[in-house]
């Protein structure tokens, strides 16, 4: 039986240590936001934040998690200032096309914005690089980012 903080919420889940947390999540958990694009760490639909960092859900073993705190798009507070300025700002610039890849596209979004408050163009390309738009919106999302970022001066 392992335990994970998820949310702010302990779960206990019997699975073993290998399971990788895409799988405990949606399967075990319940917590659909979180995508399954290719299963090798190479599309970020399965981005999720640990400790603040986004990481890929898809291959991380969940018996290396331990203590850290994990949060989905689920455990997301609407009223922290940088998920509503980018939820905000995805919405006021229509980034969503098909919406599969979004949920990981605004967990690393967050994760940047927190890590880098006013980040340039370089830096959103290779924050975001490592996630995939099968729609092409890049240039939306990039906007967005800096949309979000203006709206946290």
């Amino acid at each position: 039986m392992l335990s994970l903080n998820i949310n702010g919420q302990s779960h206990q889940v019997d699975v073993d240590p290998d399971t990788p947390l895409l799988w405990v999540l949606r399967d075990v958990l319940g917590m659909n936001a979180t995508k399954f694009g290719c299963g090798i760490a190479q599309c970020g639909a399965c981005t999720v934040h640990m400790d603040g960092r986004a990481v890929r859900a898809c291959n991380l073993p969940v018996g290396l998690i331990g203590e850290q705190h994990i949060s989905t798009l689920e455990g997301l507070n609407p009223t922290d200032p940088v998920t509503k300025a980018v939820q905000d700002a995805w919405v006021a610039l229509d980034v969503v096309q098909c919406g599969y890849c979004q949920p990981g596209q605004i967990m690393a979004a967050i994760a940047l914005l927190r890590a880098v408050p006013h980040p340039t163009d370089e830096q959103i390309d290779s924050a975001m690089s490592a996630n995939l738009c099968r729609c092409g919106t890049y240039v939306r999302i990039r906007a967005a980012i800096h949309h979000a970022a203006g709206a946290l001066a």
